[in-house]
């Protein structure tokens, strides 16, 4: 099996059957309260079922275009999704106390989605043209101001979630930019700060923080969705109630097909089964960070960490929030919860991820072990390395080859 094959194939398998897995358990979450409201138990299914094959079509095309050919597309994208951004705190709809979903038609789209994809391939390409930054200063300029300007647009929406998955996806190119440690501890602190007076500064994030730290004090207001999913959890024990056989999916557990998928996984298929979907992603991290320990060009190396960043940082923190152990930040669970716009974008990034695993072809400009350089110079016939001449045989040396090529 050639080199990036297994990584390949292992990208497949795990992303197809978290897409499949997600199917069921959407159905699963959702159709008694979709029957009841359209008569139509399929309702939330369909909308996913297309999302999820467009997303699929995505991935195909991208994993047989030529990454580096994406460097051309960051400007543009960046540009985009800023003015999509602002766009969406004009216009759009506020639900649940948020602006985040622009419609057409039918049809939403979030554009914190596209803007995460667009600062990955802007920072990938910066960082392989210019270099790992080596303090903050030059951190600062200009990866760190257009961070710091879509997390901006972000918390007005307010989306805490998104701003966290997106310092997670800059946190993990820069690691393998090889940003020193110094600069990166600096960075990290005053991303937290800010992070933290974002979250204090807003009641509502400040009773979310308040209430992780004691769900119990208020388990009918704000620890109500993590008293219930642990409830769920409880409920379902090492096998689970059954698939389908949920009962805080019904009216118990808010946003039970999006941000608490899991802990309908956890009712219905027990510890196996929510054990089997932390292995899923482990095993897609295992695959991304290895495509990009091996990747040779520059600019492939830092997608690919980002992208496995992304998807693996995102389902870190869902997982951490619906089982308590970290404050729930509206995460969805990658490729697993109802969502269009997230599942298209994920799909698109695996498909980038999986031309990187089969790109053979050396940096431009660059040598590759065995080759001769594009515009490296042939060496003079029996010259060696260094430019020094053979050394000349003597008479002795002379009779010992002579030697053993009779031997």
């Amino acid at each position: 099996m050639n080199r990036g094959q297994l990584e390949q194939r292992l990208l497949v398998l795990v992303t197809l059957a978290l897409v499949a897995f997600g199917l069921v358990m959407v159905y699963s979450a959702t159709s008694a309260s979709a029957a009841i409201g359209d008569g139509d138990p399929m309702t939330y299914l369909k909308r996913h079922a297309i999302y999820a094959v467009l997303g699929v079509g995505l991935m195909i095309v991208a994993s047989r275009f030529d990454n580096r050919r994406l460097r051309l597309l960051a400007p543009p994208l960046v540009l985009a999704s800023i003015v999509l951004c602002v766009a969406v705190l004009a216009v759009a709809p506020e639900i649940n106390g948020a602006k985040r979903w622009l419609y057409f038609g039918p049809v939403s789209f979030q554009p914190s989605e596209l803007a995460k994809l667009s600062l990955l391939l802007f920072a990938a390409g910066y960082l392989a043209r210019n270099g790992a930054p080596r303090s903050l200063g030059e951190l600062w300029r200009p990866i760190g101001l257009l961070a710091t300007v879509f997390a901006g647009l972000f918390l007005v929406q307010p989306d805490l979630g998104t701003t966290i998955s997106l310092m997670l996806m800059l946190s993990g190119m820069l690691v393998v930019a090889g940003v020193p440690a110094r600069t990166l501890a600096a960075a990290g602190g005053l991303a937290v700060t800010l992070g933290l007076v974002a979250i204090w500064a807003s009641p509502y994030r400040r009773e979310r923080l308040l209430s992780f730290l004691d769900p119990w004090a208020d388990p009918e207001d704000a620890g109500f969705q993590t008293v219930q999913a642990t409830i769920g959890f409880g409920s379902g024990g090492l096998t689970g109630e059954g698939l389908g056989q949920s009962v805080q999916k019904i009216n118990y557990l808010p946003e039970a097909h999006t941000d608490m998928i899991l802990a309908i996984i956890g009712e219905e298929l027990g510890l196996i089964g929510t054990t089997a979907v932390i292995a899923a992603f482990a095993a897609f991290a295992f695959a991304g960070f290895t495509i990009a320990l091996r990747a040779r060009d520059p600019y492939g190396k830092l997608l690919a960490a980002g992208i496995t960043s992304l998807v693996c940082g995102q389902a870190a923190v869902n997982l951490g929030a619906v089982l308590g152990i970290a404050p729930l930040t509206g995460i969805p669970l990658p490729f697993v919860s109802f969502g269009g716009t997230s599942l298209l974008v994920l799909l698109a990034s695996v498909g980038i991820l999986l031309n990187i695993a089969v790109d053979e072809r050396a940096p431009s400009g660059a040598a590759m072990p065995g080759r001769r350089g594009r515009n490296s110079r042939p060496r003079a016939a029996g010259a060696r390395g260094g430019g020094r001449p053979p050394r000349a045989r003597s008479g002795s040396d002379v009779r010992r080859v002579a030697g053993s090529r009779r031997g």
